[in-house]
């Protein structure tokens, strides 16, 4: 068995993935794009990199404070790179209908009970509560990927982010 080196990418300092013909050994798998895609996105631009049906993998550039975001099931946040803290928020009212698909980018703060906050680093996974509203914000570029189901402030750009030759 030959021995796999593990390269870890981020923000200033990855390389673009392509495809590699491999013995099919699965530690050769690695998230592809990413990094690529939130060097050229705005902060808190949620772009699709994987899909699989409904459900999506959004790359995000985490920089300064995001708006508010509620979702009507769970999701969950990766910390890919950076620091990143996570506002949590119970509404006093539900913030989206019970059957919404995706986030939904709420216009204003909204109001109710503190649930607390998570700083997540490099690795660091969090929990996006169904029903609660989250706020990130981070002091410097950081990269996030956001597993959720596919909804109105998912962006897609495949034609922009698919390697095609």
């Amino acid at each position: 068995m030959s021995d796999v080196k593990t390269v870890f990418g981020a923000l200033d300092n990855y390389q673009k993935g392509g495809v590699e013909v491999i013995d099919d050994d699965p530690r050769n798998y690695v998230f592809s794009n990413v990094f690529e895609v939130a060097a050229r996105s705005k902060p808190y631009e949620r772009v699709a990199v994987g899909k699989n049906f409904e459900y999506v993998i959004e790359a995000v550039r985490a920089e300064g404070t995001s708006p508010w975001y509620a979702c009507a099931h769970d999701e969950f946040a990766l910390v890919m790179d950076g620091r990143v803290e996570v506002r949590l928020l119970k509404p006093e009212t539900p913030a989206v209908v019970a059957d919404k698909a995706g986030a939904v980018a709420l216009g204003a703060p909204p109001v109710g009970r503190k649930m607390g906050r998570v700083v997540a680093g490099r690795g660091h996974m969090t929990l996006l509560p169904k029903g609660s509203a989250y706020q990130f914000h981070a002091d410097r570029a950081s990269v996030v990927t956001i597993q959720t189901i596919q909804g109105e402030v998912t962006i897609e750009r495949w034609a922009d982010i698919c390697q095609t030759g």
